[in-house]
């Protein structure tokens, strides 16, 4: 992002071992130079800490946080209840249904309390980091350039593939 050295998404992550479940969102940012940082806390461990994070977010110049989280995965939902911010939240895989407890209590949230929820996986974490993107590119031009170089490169890998697979199976295109 141009002009700035100072973070503009923060992600949030309920336990240091949803880090190498999560770090598809890092990469993502990456890709496209948005700065984060990340940070650990506990919706129910350490409820002050993500309180006091959630609002001052705003004002130490986030515009997006992405809250990850297993099991009772509460932490988006809370971080959500202190700020105006977007929250996108993560929902952790766990040993129960493969997760299926912290997608719910990620995506099922109550009126009024907004949280944009991804799917289970690296492929969800992935999402996570370009559904900010997407976010931040509503007031950035070169995002919005780069997003647009982006999709344009996704169409050509698919109609590469198409073109490998026809011609596998005997077909021209």
């Amino acid at each position: 992002m141009p002009n700035t050295t100072s973070p503009v998404v923060g992600i949030v992550m309920g336990s240091d071992s949803d880090w190498p479940k999560i770090r598809a969102v890092a990469a993502a940012l990456d890709e496209f130079g948005v700065l984060y940082e990340t940070r650990m806390m506990s919706a129910h461990r350490t409820p002050e800490i993500v309180r006091q994070y959630a609002t001052m977010a705003a004002a130490r110049g986030l515009k997006v946080i992405i809250a990850a989280a297993g099991g009772a995965a509460h932490l988006a939902g809370v971080v959500a209840s202190h700020t105006a911010l977007p929250v996108v939240g993560i929902p952790v895989p766990t040993d129960l249904q493969g997760g299926l407890d912290s997608l719910l209590s990620t995506v099922q949230m109550p009126g009024d309390v907004p949280v944009a929820t991804v799917g289970l996986g690296s492929g969800g974490a992935r999402n996570a980091g370009l559904l900010a993107v997407e976010i931040l590119a509503l007031s950035n031009v070169e995002l919005q350039e780069k997003l647009a170089a982006f999709k344009h490169q996704l169409t050509e890998k698919v109609q590469e593939k198409n073109a490998a697979l026809q011609k596998s199976i005997g077909k021209t295109v």
